[in-house]
């Protein structure tokens, strides 16, 4: 084995120490969402253990960064962020970047006629919602409101909260979600939103 590749070896478990710690998670936490035990997990990150594809695939996955960032391959020279959209029911979710903590950004898609019934959740974090087309209904807490494209919502998602469609036509609209406390800042938020405006 070549020098070179020894050394992207040996600083492959630091990298994991480092994105799950940015990430707030815990080794049990890590173990559930991927399938590897506490202790493999333990040894990768110590450099215990030599990384291996069926060990890093699902480690990327549950952190969400390409497999490429978590062994320091050198940049190819191509800027362009490579989305992989995901599918929830009828909604389609296109992540925009792959920073593993901190704000995370989304595109959502809701197709026509996608009139589902509200079942609002809360969970950690802020969020913050911009309508690109269509309309977007957003229950929140005691509100139920329409936003128009160009429209803005933000709220602590410790509030219950759904979303979906404002009418029978399509929708797409841009979220930025945050640790708890993390808030987006609007500096001047739309006339009529319906929503309170900070």
């Amino acid at each position: 084995m070549s020098d070179e590749l020894e050394q992207v070896l040996i600083e492959v478990g630091p990298r994991l120490r480092s994105l799950r710690e940015r990430r707030n998670i815990t080794l049990a936490a890590l173990s559930k969402a991927t399938g590897i035990s506490v202790s493999t997990l333990s040894r990768l990150e110590s450099g215990g253990r030599r990384p291996s594809l069926e060990l890093l695939l699902p480690l990327a996955k549950a952190h969400q960064v390409p497999l490429d960032e978590l062994v320091g391959a050198p940049p190819t020279g191509d800027p362009r962020v490579h989305l992989q959209p995901m599918r929830r029911g009828d909604e389609t979710v296109i992540p925009l970047n792959r920073q593993p903590g901190g704000l995370r950004a989304f595109k959502h898609i809701l197709p026509a006629g996608s009139r589902l019934k509200p079942e609002p959740r809360t969970h950690e974090g802020y969020e913050w919602l911009y309508v690109l087309t269509g309309r977007l209904r957003l229950v929140l807490g005691e509100h139920d409101v329409v936003l128009k494209a160009g429209e803005v919502a933000e709220f602590d998602t410790h509030v219950p909260h759904w979303f979906g469609n404002g009418d029978e036509r399509p929708v797409e609209f841009l979220s930025l979600f945050g640790p708890q406390g993390e808030r987006m800042h609007v500096r001047a938020a739309p006339k009529g939103s319906g929503v309170d405006g900070r």
